[in-house]
């Protein structure tokens, strides 16, 4: 498999290198590890609406549009608050 060469500051690189190598694991293992877990916007779309389309089968539960934007808003003003942003 050819490797790919991607252009990332150093301080990201280390901070990697420095994760990778606590877990036992090459920058390059970690990398591919990661691509092969994270999941694109799409795919996280498609679990949501299958989970939603689960649950509404299993008790009904269904939000609606505003609903789903006040919990949303929630989350974001939750998580703002941890963090700091």
């Amino acid at each position: 498999m050819p490797d790919a060469h991607v252009r990332i500051p150093v301080e990201a690189k280390d901070r990697l290198a420095a994760i990778a190598a606590a877990e036992g694991l090459s920058l390059r293992a970690y990398l591919a590890r990661l691509a092969e877990t994270l999941l694109t916007p799409a795919e996280r779309a498609e679990r949501a609406a299958t989970a939603l389309a689960a649950l509404k089968t299993w008790n009904g539960y269904a939000l609606t549009s505003a609903q789903q934007q006040d919990l949303d808003n929630e989350l974001d003003r939750r998580l703002a608050r941890v963090t700091g942003w």
